[in-house]
């Protein structure tokens, strides 16, 4: 049976732009674009995971704001649960220290990135919302 783990993603947005953030190519599903976030501890709500995984992987403070969606998606490695949360940046630049890249795209522009499977109704809402 596979591993079922609950992950979270920050879906900053600044300046009318969202943040998208490549994965490196030592990372499972290498060089594909995701919201930054990861993995929910024992005991965690989504939303102080979110914040403390923010911390780690960028070197910065967001604050969670609404919830965008929640995907299962059954990967060759596990099953993910992924949701997705719009944040606001507080307090820092973003730094990275996992993933290979950043970029600041306007919501209709997200689809022009291969995306993480997971990730993709999340990037579908956005683009119908904004």
């Amino acid at each position: 049976m596979k591993k079922y783990i609950k992950v979270v993603g920050a879906v900053i947005i600044k300046d009318h732009k969202i943040l998208c953030a490549q994965r490196s190519e030592t990372m499972s599903l290498p060089l594909l674009w995701e919201f930054p976030g990861g993995k929910i501890e024992e005991g965690e709500t989504p939303e102080a995971a979110l914040v403390r995984e923010l911390k780690e992987e960028m070197n910065c403070d967001i604050k969670v704001l609404n919830k965008v969606e929640t995907t299962i998606y059954e990967y060759d490695f596990a099953i993910i649960e992924l949701s997705t949360f719009y944040s606001e940046l507080i307090n820092g630049e973003v730094h990275l220290t996992e993933h290979k890249q950043i970029k600041w795209l306007p919501a209709n522009d997200l689809e022009s990135l291969e995306w993480a499977p997971a990730d993709i109704p999340a990037v579908q809402k956005i683009t119908k919302e904004y």
